[in-house]
């Protein structure tokens, strides 16, 4: 709980400090010379100093009267929005009492009109209090509503209104827009009664609450039609907050609302624009819910100073011997590049897999075969397995609902959804998200180097993504938390109770979208957590499976997959100051670049296009059509390889030439000429002493040596110096010109396989 002493210490020096801050900028500024510019200047100058102002005479407010003020909701089950309201009192130091908890909720489905439930409960919690004309009650909400200050700065900005009944206001009425044209017209903020938030005098609340209403009829039209009463109105001194001084209802008011954070001690509040206040409650009504989700991702002290203070709170501690039963639902639903590996970390996860079903829909003939190799060796290590296969015909949302629905048979207590394109890079993650014991969490995961994530921190009018005031921040872990967001997908984990009002089908959404709708509708909340790194999303956009050897391509868009199964693992061993780089000959470097993988997949590529040219100096692929020194050979842009391999150059063989050729820098290396050449004995077994048209060259062994093929290697004229013993996924480098005149040496038997580029030339 937080002590406001401190407030009373954040004196108007900060106020000066800002004052002088504007009028620094404002003479920074001026020589613009410009009328419109120093007005908007001004204007935002004032605007900001009276916000600041009002945050900071709100929150230097004495808690004198705490004593004589009940605060009262209702809820009927704990769900998240209830803890999250209960925190925010906490924060504060208010005590609330909860009416219905525990009870069945006897006030219709709210999804239309309902409520008046709440106006019996509270009718019946104020009977001891009904002429008592001295204590103050506040009653909200709890589900969608948010403490921002304590009672005592409530208290104040109650007392300047000079009423003995106030409600919150907002821009649309609801639910009898006939009512419209009754209300007091208001000059500034919103005109329409909302119930979700007042507070009064116990004797005059008691009063209003005389008229009986049944549990399902609607409380704000009850509410509204006595403030429509003048009468009653007058006698109660009955006002409603237009202004926002107290109580800041969103709908409408998305776009009037801003977030700011406290200088000194880093906390959030909220000020309203258009009226220049600091409300002290917000209520997410109507369809704004949303946006009060995001908002308590900060306020009420959720995080401070660049910190989340409510990660740590109501952790889920694991005991090993009574671990939770997961159902772990797995979804290929489109070709994806790096499926192995993919596969690898679900083989990998740290959690018991007797305590793990499986279910896994496939909707990719392509993948049958790894899968089929996945469940072969897992389906007796895992508690069960089920299947759903290609032939099977059965669609991505109902396949999404039938895990629902086995997780639900199988007593689960938890659904771990995981698609194709999550990578589960830390085996952790499935206990951690556990741990953090929310019903609907999401790890963070990204496509590397881009702002594609698994979560929306916002959505647009029309459900679909927009972007939050704090989505980048939250990419690029800037900011770690755990964060309420309107959308999640491809990894996520749901608690058990939540499972029933889980679907995957929507008229109008697909899949995940859908269950996002549902889950929103349902007002349960969807967090994404980024305190630690969990994995990674990959990229299947460009993914195509007509390709030979289809993950070779894919360097440009998963550039972390590619380099971790294809760049020789102590490759970047050469790299660091001190390296022993091999030099065979005199400015010849040899060096591990590439995997037996990389190998295989490109010599595959080429045998499987399998157009070499015939070895003679006519050439029509070149821009001349002749080749001095012609070699059999299938160039990189024939496979649709040479914007890729560029990038390669740019990314792997760049850094070596600057650590070893030191002085030559040319960023990025161009190269014209990139192909295989294929030397056997009855084709081209050897080629003749020539000088490469290169600033530098490549040379990169593609199979091995003594089993793949015999005899073959490279000399070096000028200095009689060969390197005969090549290894697999080996380069050598060398310069191009003038010095390095040389030959390949001839392939005895077998077929030998070299990568060639000629750099800068």
């Amino acid at each position: 709980m937080r002590s406001y002493n401190r407030m009373k210490d954040f004196s108007l020096s900060t106020l000066r400090h800002l004052e002088l801050s504007f009028l620094l900028f404002r003479q920074e500024r001026i020589s613009l010379r410009c009328v419109w510019c120093h007005k908007i200047l001004m204007h935002f100058k004032m605007f900001i100093l009276l916000l600041v102002l009002s945050f900071i005479v709100t929150n230097c407010a004495t808690e004198e009267g705490k004593e004589n003020v009940l605060v009262f909701t209702v809820a009927s089950e704990p769900v998240e929005g209830y803890v999250r309201y209960i925190r925010s009192v906490n924060f504060y130091g208010i005590d609330v009492q909860t009416l219905g908890m525990g009870e069945k909720w006897q006030g219709g489905d709210m999804k239309s009109t309902g409520g008046g439930y709440k106006v019996n409960l509270l009718r019946k919690a104020l009977e001891p209090y009904k002429k008592d004309k001295e204590k103050i009650v506040i009653f909200t909400d709890s589900y969608d509503v948010i403490f921002t200050a304590p009672i005592g700065v409530i208290l104040s900005k109650f007392n300047k209104m000079d009423a003995r009944i106030v409600f919150g206001a907002e821009h649309s009425i609801w639910p009898d827009a006939s009512l419209r044209d009754l209300y007091p017209k208001v000059s500034q903020g919103a005109r329409f009664l909302n119930s979700g938030a007042f507070m009064g005098y116990a004797s005059d609340l008691y009063d209003m609450l005389s008229t009986p209403l049944d549990n399902t009829d609607d409380d704000q039209l009850y509410y509204t039609k006595i403030f429509l009463n003048e009468e009653f109105r007058e006698k109660h001194k009955m006002k409603l907050d237009n202004r926002a001084e107290i109580f800041q209802n969103l709908f409408g008011a998305e776009k009037d609302v801003e977030l700011h954070f406290d200088t000194e001690s880093g906390e959030a509040f909220v000020g309203n624009v258009d009226t220049e206040t600091v409300p002290t409650i917000i209520h997410g009504n109507g369809l704004s819910k949303q946006r009060l989700n995001s908002l308590g991702n900060y306020l009420a002290g959720a995080f401070m100073n660049g910190e989340c203070k409510d990660c740590t709170e109501n952790l889920k501690e694991l005991n090993e011997k009574e671990l939770p039963v997961v159902s772990m639902a797995v979804f290929i639903e489109k070709a994806m590049p790096f499926f192995r590996e993919f596969l690898e970390h679900l083989e990998n996860i740290d959690y018991p897999k007797n305590k793990i079903d499986i279910f896994l829909h496939n909707n990719v003939k392509y993948h049958e075969e790894e899968i089929t190799k996945f469940i072969t060796k897992q389906s007796n290590n895992f508690k069960s397995v089920k299947q759903i296969l290609v032939e099977d015909s059965i669609n991505e949302g109902t396949a999404r609902d039938l895990a629902v629905q086995q997780a639900i048979l199988k007593e689960s207590d938890y659904l771990f959804v995981v698609d194709s394109e999550a990578h589960i890079d830390d085996p952790k993650t499935l206990r951690k998200l556990i741990s953090k014991n929310r019903d609907v969490i999401a790890p963070m995961i990204t496509r590397p180097n881009d702002a594609w994530s698994n979560f929306w921190g916002a959505l647009s009018e029309q459900g679909y993504y927009a972007r939050s005031h704090d989505y980048l921040d939250i990419v690029n872990n800037k900011k770690r938390g755990i964060w309420n967001v309107p959308y999640i997908s491809s990894c996520y984990l749901v608690k058990k109770k939540v499972l029933k009002k889980l679907s995957y089908v929507h008229e109008s959404y697909d899949p995940d979208m859908a269950m996002c709708h549902h889950l929103r509708t349902n007002n349960i909340f969807m967090h994404v957590d980024n305190l630690e790194d969990y994995g990674h999303l990959v990229n299947g956009d460009q993914f195509n499976v007509r390709n030979t050897r289809p993950d070779f391509y894919m360097l440009l868009s998963n550039q972390r997959d590619w380099e971790r199964r294809y760049i020789h693992p102590d490759y970047a061993k050469q790299l660091e100051p001190n390296a022993n780089r091999t030099q065979p000959c005199p400015d010849v470097y040899w060096f591990p670049i590439a995997t037996e993988e990389f190998c295989n997949d490109l010599v595959a590529i080429m045998e499987n296009f399998g157009r070499w040219s015939d070895g003679s100096n006519q050439d029509k692929r070149l821009e001349g059509g002749y080749e001095a020194v012609p070699t059999r050979d299938i160039h990189m842009n024939q496979v649709g390889l040479e914007k890729m391999w560029l990038k390669f150059l740019h990314l792997y063989v760049r850094p070596l030439q600057e650590a070893v050729f030191i002085g030559y820098f040319h960023d990025p290396p161009k190269s014209l000429m990139n192909f295989v050449v294929r030397y056997r004995p009855d084709e081209q077994p050897f080629l003749r002493p020539h000088h490469d048209s290169s600033t530098y060259t490549i040379n990169i062994a593609l199979n091995r040596v003594g089993i793949d093929y015999t005899g073959g290697g490279c000399r070096f004229l000028r200095y009689n110096c060969s390197v005969e013993a090549t290894k697999m996924g080996w380069m050598l480098m060398h310069p191009g010109r003038l010095t390095h005149f040389h030959e390949g040496l001839r392939t005895t038997s077998g077929t030998r396989y070299i990568m060639i580029s000629f750099v800068d030339p």
